[in-house]
């Protein structure tokens, strides 16, 4: 008899922990989320915020600024600590606060559709534009919810052409720290003083020099552009930058180095 009742205990707690394992299986895989971080982690992450009204961004799976303040936000109104970092707390409390349909909204990003994903309007209706969509009316609002007012258009723009043709092929982090010497050179007397006579002082840029500054810049780009804008600096207030196995300028080579990301490294 106690044998039994033993063998029935272990069965139902076998089924009890796949259940659970199953439970946390569909919500996040469990990693740390900080500014930087992509992937299909970040885009449940930014569905849930919107879905609580704390995110009007693009789903794009890019742990950027946007995604930043709207978790900062989340945190501050559920009474957690306030670091813009998805831990184990913040990611319980958020799962059990929302909702997601992940089958859903990766449909939409596969078919190209731009949508929203605000609680309490039914799915079919979150739709806003059909597949084969450049992305222009959220690459819009994107724009507008996280361009600081001291930037132009124009600027996030410009700047975007040259980050896509000087490092289109750097990781995320490298693209914003391509934006954020542009602007730590705003910022400094030695330096012209507008965005666009920075890009196109003579010499500055490879990309103006062969003409690759004109290439229509992506998403990433642009994105990555508005989280320099809006004060990430991977560079730590670097001037300039070399890629290592290229630069042949002595001068260059001289300046004080500050670290390597990517393929470049970043100095004073």
């Amino acid at each position: 008899m106690l044998r039994s009742i033993l063998i029935t205990t272990v069965l139902v707690l076998g089924i009890a922990s796949s259940i659970d394992q199953t439970k946390v299986a569909n919500a996040f895989s469990g990693r740390l989320l900080e500014r930087g971080s992509s992937g299909d982690d970040v885009i449940e992450l930014q569905a849930r915020l919107q879905y609580l009204g704390y995110y009007n961004g693009k789903i794009d799976g890019i742990f950027g600024y946007g995604t930043y303040w709207a978790l900062r936000n989340f945190q501050e109104a559920f009474e957690l600590d306030i670091d813009g970092i998805l831990g184990q707390r913040s990611r319980d409390v958020l799962v059990r606060a929302s909702k997601f349909d992940r089958e859903w909204v990766h449909r939409q990003i596969r078919e190209g559709n731009e949508f929203t994903y605000y609680g309490g309007t039914p799915l079919d209706q979150q739709v806003k534009s059909g597949r084969g969509s450049s992305g222009g009316s959220g690459q819009n609002n994107t724009t507008t919810v996280q361009l600081p007012t001291k930037y132009s258009e124009r600027d996030l723009q410009l700047m975007a052409n040259a980050v896509y043709g000087e490092s289109r092929g750097e990781p995320y982090e490298g693209q914003v720290a391509v934006a954020a010497v542009i602007l730590n050179r705003l910022e400094s007397p030695d330096f012209p003083n507008t965005i666009s006579e920075i890009i196109f002082q003579p010499g500055a840029f490879t990309a103006v020099a062969d003409g690759q500054i004109w290439l229509t810049p992506n998403e990433r780009a642009k994105q990555a552009v508005l989280d320099a804008m809006n004060g990430w600096d991977p560079t730590e207030n670097a001037l300039y930058y070399f890629n290592p196995k290229t630069a042949t300028s002595k001068w260059i080579w001289s300046r004080p180095q500050i670290k390597q990301i990517g393929e470049h490294i970043f100095c004073y």
